[in-house]
């Protein structure tokens, strides 16, 4: 039986309808409604509006009437579109090492790195695997976040990274919120693997491809395109081989040298991620593609570098989406909210950038087109943040966390 809800009344909402995927976005361009209501129709958005001309609808639909009674703000749940976030271990002594001056090259040469994740993730079994994605899914999904992409990476053989993979999916029965998978076999080279970069790539697109469409594990391929990782040229068979097969393709791209981008580009990949260090010249190329450009500030706050040249990225006209990267090594603080304020600090983004950036455009980034906005269809995540206005929120830098989110629905969340 088809059970209707009415929501409200909201001080501002925020639909985030109409917003262009592409280029930059001033703050009078968002569309708010004052006095606001949001019917649902099971897990969907029946209609938003003014409450009281929802008010009768909702009669006539014999609704459930949740009233608010103080001023919230409302916006669609936040997509979090880069997460690392199935791993066991920690990298805190890579974090003290790499604050202490070492090079990138000396704490992997310490036993850091990449690989020391790759080992403790190995030695964990699929069920604790399991129970860390839960977790952390849960810890995201208080600060509004409702939709995680969640990549493997740290099994890096067909065995380990189906373990992995196997963990995400069994985690999403669990949580609320929706987990996306994503096959990053190509994160590095594995150091006990007998054989150069284009057997490995040749032998996880043979061996591990299959499986993923058998299993339904995940439709989405990711490699890390860098000279410490694999070239353009030795990903590129790779990416071709995925895409013959019906995955869609994201990279790893110009985090610290360019190359990645022109790669995504070539192939038509959904979203480029980082972008740290592209030039004027990659920012153009990126920006006249349908490539999605992914900011990932947490990365860059957790490595003291540059962030990607997200201004430059909109005056160009691109297509820019703000994910956390959490990862044990790179990116630990997995606080989407608080990074996305500071890259708009330090970027000058417009709030309206910013917010776009965490729910329409993130979700592009994911080609998820039944969420990121609120509107009639659409599904019904959504949070409330208890605020009269909207610039209070990216103001207070993550502190201002949600009183509700909502979830298909539901009310998933609510702070006590």
């Amino acid at each position: 039986m088809t059970k209707y809800k009415l929501v409200g009344p909201i001080t501002q909402l925020l639909s985030m309808d109409a917003i262009p995927l592409k280029g930059a976005i001033i703050d009078e361009q968002l569309p708010i409604i004052l006095d606001a209501g949001i019917l649902i129709e099971d897990e969907h958005i029946y209609s938003i509006g003014r409450y009281a001309d929802l008010e009768e609808d909702a009669a006539n639909l014999d609704a459930e009437i949740i009233k608010l009674h103080s001023d919230y703000v409302c916006l669609p749940g936040f997509i979090d579109a880069h997460t690392h976030i199935c791993f066991s271990g920690s990298r805190a002594n890579d974090y003290a090492m790499r604050n202490a001056g070492k090079t990138y090259l000396e704490i992997a040469k310490s036993g850091g790195g990449i690989w020391d994740t790759v080992i403790k993730t190995r030695t964990a079994s699929q069920q604790e695997l399991c129970h860390s994605v839960i977790k952390r899914a849960n810890s995201l999904l208080k600060s509004g976040i409702t939709t995680v992409e969640v990549k493997s990476g740290y099994g890096l053989s067909c065995n380990q990274e189906l373990k992995m993979l196997r963990a995400i999916k069994e985690a999403n029965l669990y949580l609320k919120s929706d987990l996306i998978s994503t096959c990053l076999a190509a994160h590095m080279l594995p150091k006990d693997y007998n054989g150069n970069h284009k057997e490995y790539l040749f032998e996880i697109a043979s061996t591990l491809f299959p499986v993923l469409k058998a299993e339904k594990l995940t439709n989405r391929i990711d490699a890390f395109v860098e000279e410490s990782a694999f070239s353009k040229e030795d990903i590129e068979p790779y990416f071709k081989k995925a895409i013959q097969m019906g995955f869609d393709i994201t990279t790893h791209a110009d985090q610290f040298t360019t190359g990645g981008s022109e790669t995504a580009i070539k192939l038509n990949a959904v979203s480029a991620d980082h972008l740290e260090a592209s030039t004027d010249k990659e920012i153009k190329m990126i920006a006249e593609s349908n490539v999605i450009s992914v900011a990932l500030p947490g990365a860059s706050i957790g490595l003291g570098c540059g962030f990607t040249p997200a201004r430059k990225i909109l005056d160009a006209g691109g297509a820019l989406a703000i994910a956390s990267d959490w990862n044990p090594g790179s990116a630990p603080m997995g606080d989407l909210l608080a990074q996305a304020c500071i890259l708009g600090a330090f970027q000058k983004l417009s709030n309206a950038e910013v917010l776009a950036g965490i729910t329409y455009r993130a979700s592009a980034a994911l080609k998820l087109n039944d969420r990121g906005k609120l509107g009639s269809g659409m599904l019904a995540d959504f949070c409330l943040f208890p605020t009269n206005h909207f610039n209070e929120i990216l103001y207070h830098q993550g502190k201002l966390t949600p009183s509700q989110v909502w979830k298909r629905g539901d009310a998933v969340y609510t702070e006590h």
